[in-house]
């Protein structure tokens, strides 16, 4: 059935107790999931079993500053620093990928290449950098700011601090680290390339001091959804993790995003495009039902009340239950993610309590609840009508979630020819079947070199 389509790519999708916000009620599921590294390791073994490309970490740098009898009734508050988390996993694996996110807008691009370049090289090539730009406007308060900043500014800046790490991860050119201990000659300073940056928001100097690692740098990862989301992505990214409800959404985000890429010169295949996915599987549709109806009946209707005030952005506190969502105001700061719940509740007539309930599974993203050979058709059929590449996985409860996964959705897949049964490489890079993007060393890429230094972004020279 399956034919001459290219195997899906596959994300494991780590959130605290499982990506339903009533997991950590639920009888299977480890409650202290956030703040447990046993269980975390063994939760990132279980995705190397299952042969997945990555394991994937969100992350917000405040916490959910709501109000407080409904924060103390939600899991999602605090968790492990994703980034030392992945430090720690990169010792208990040998082929999963490790992707985390980190702001551009509250960090500096210097000391996260640093980060970023280290993780690779301590896992032997098996680090990714997930760019957001922090939608969540509470972060603002963490770091002594007043306000947010506003989306289109935050994306200028995104896209400045991406060439920016990008420029000092190239800081070596194969062969940099001669170490010939008889000549006494450790670097060839011909193949240093020193940045030399000063644009709108920053100001860096490289070379970076950390040596590169077998993938050569660290895979760019990104989310966004926007205009402005789609066009950094085009641009940089090179894994894509969105949300999109149905299939000719997907299709069309799919082609739009692909489609971009030439400007830049880039070759499509280069992205690969894995939309969130929550899977609730069973041996048939009405056991699977059930499973997630449990989950459902979980949750607490003011914490719900809550978490979907936090996705619109806007304060539910004192409107009816049962009643609709009201008209939300106009909003500079706002995510696509928020717009698409607000769309979601107009179109289908939703009062917030469905519409919490919606939101409470996969916030946003798909989710396919049903037997072995429903999910895999699913799937399949996104895939192949070229929707996606494939998915970043979000199991409902951890670890049964992920464990029902590897048992009985990843053997239908591998019989069906679309999934490896085996890992093709050790990097990151190899599983995914992506070479290390160009970058314009002083004898490589004039053009693109051209474009940077039209857009004022970066300059290079060399050491000597």
């Amino acid at each position: 059935m399956a034919g001459s389509m290219a195997q899906m790519k596959l994300g494991m999708f780590y959130w605290p107790c499982g990506h339903h916000m009533a997991a950590w009620r639920h009888p299977d599921a480890v409650a202290d999931s956030g703040s447990n590294p046993p269980h975390l390791i063994e939760l990132a073994k279980l995705a190397e079993q299952g042969l997945f490309d990555m394991f994937f970490m969100a992350d917000s740098v405040s916490f959910w500053r709501g109000h407080l009898d409904a924060m103390t009734r939600d899991s999602y508050g605090t968790w492990i620093e994703p980034f030392t988390l992945m430090c720690a996993l990169s010792q208990h694996t040998k082929h999963l990928g490790l992707v985390c996110t980190s702001t551009s807008t509250y960090d500096q691009p210097y000391l996260l290449a640093r980060r970023f370049a280290s993780l690779d090289l301590m896992s032997g090539g098996r680090a990714g950098w997930n760019l957001v730009t922090s939608a969540n406007k509470l972060e603002a308060a963490s770091f002594g700011r007043d306000e947010h900043m506003e989306k289109v500014e935050r994306y200028r800046r995104g896209r400045e601090f991406a060439h920016v790490v990008r420029g000092l991860w190239n800081s070596w050119a194969d062969g940099a680290f001669v170490q010939d201990k008889e000549s006494g000659l450790y670097l060839d300073k011909s193949k240093i390339s020193i940045l030399e940056h000063k644009g709108a928001h920053f100001r860096v100097r490289g070379p970076l001091n950390v040596p590169p690692s077998p993938q050569g740098e660290p895979v760019m990862v990104q989310a966004g959804a926007s205009d402005d989301g789609r066009e950094l992505a085009a641009e940089t990214a090179e894994v894509i993790f969105g949300a999109q409800q149905t299939l000719e959404g997907a299709q069309a985000f799919y082609a739009d995003v692909k489609g971009r890429m030439a400007r830049y010169g880039r070759d499509p295949d280069s992205l690969k495009i894995m939309p969130g996915l929550l899977v609730c599987v069973a041996r048939t549709h009405a056991e699977a039902a059930a499973k997630y109806e449990q989950l459902q009946d979980l949750i607490d209707p003011q914490a719900g009340m809550q978490l979907l005030s936090r996705r619109i952005d806007f304060d539910l506190t004192g409107y009816p239950i049962d009643g609709p969502l009201p008209e939300l105001p106009p909003n500079k700061t706002v995510s696509s993610r928020a717009q698409l719940f607000a769309e979601i509740g107009r179109r289908e007539n939703l009062s917030i309590r469905d519409l919490y309930r919606r939101v409470a599974g996969a916030r946003g993203h798909m989710e396919v609840i049903g037997s072995v050979a429903e999910v895999v058709d699913m799937m399949e059929t996104w895939v192949r009508e070229k929707a996606c590449d494939g998915f970043n996985i979000m199991p409902p409860v951890f670890p049964a979630s992920l464990i029902e996964f590897n048992q009985m959705v990843v053997p239908e897949l591998q019989r069906r020819g679309l999934y490896r049964t085996a890992y093709e490489g050790t990097t990151l890079r190899a599983n995914l079947g992506i070479t290390r993007p160009r970058w314009p060393t002083a004898d490589a890429d004039a053009a693109l070199r051209e474009r940077l230094s039209q857009s004022d972004v970066i300059e290079f020279r060399g050491a000597g």
